[in-house]
């Protein structure tokens, strides 16, 4: 294939339940078992199968993913990452929220996943600042598709036009080589 990571990469605003993908990730919390935001929103569109599946994996460390089906929604499988609740910044959030990212793209890889959408992880309930999330999540799936073929399209799905902005501007940035 050889298409640069850039070009592999989309931003919308929207409803991440609603994207035609082959996995939606969630923004999950360590319990796996349903909450608030993007967590309630993909929940709810799944329906109760998916609750039930999310009962027997034994919740999920933060910083790190799993996979399940689908159930209701357009997606095959949801990839339900659990981010960092926000502190400082220099409590290990950064690195947590890239494991986040890391192990979403390789469990979405495993699973023949071709297509794959990001909510903003970690910036709603958990008070990641939006612009310094956004450099991470893109930071790290530019680095996964640099290296893996096997993911043809990412999107970020931005629920509000600040997140789509934060976004915007990491990706530019990133795209134009420069980390500031």
């Amino acid at each position: 294939m050889n298409t640069p990571w850039n070009k592999r990469i989309t931003l919308q605003q929207g409803d991440i339940t609603q994207v035609d993908v082959d996995a939606i990730v969630n923004a999950a919390n360590t319990s796996l078992l349903g909450g608030g935001g993007v967590d309630g929103a993909i929940h709810r569109v799944a329906g109760p199968d998916l609750l039930a599946e999310c009962k027997t994996l034994g919740g999920c460390p933060t910083g790190s993913a799993k996979i399940t089906r689908g159930y209701r929604l357009k997606a095959r499988y949801v990839i339900h990452a659990v981010g960092p609740v926000y502190r400082n910044g220099a409590s290990g959030e950064p690195e947590l929220l890239a494991g986040c990212y890391r192990t979403a793209l390789k469990l979405a890889a495993e699973n023949g996943v071709r297509s794959i959408a990001f909510p903003a992880i970690s910036c709603g309930v958990y008070g990641y600042p939006l612009d310094e999330a956004a450099a991470v999540a893109l930071r790290e799936t530019a680095d996964f598709l640099k290296n893996d073929e096997r993911i043809e399209r990412v999107v970020f799905v931005l629920f509000d036009r600040a997140a789509f902005d934060a976004y915007q501007r990491a990706f530019d940035k990133l795209a134009a080589g420069t980390n500031d």
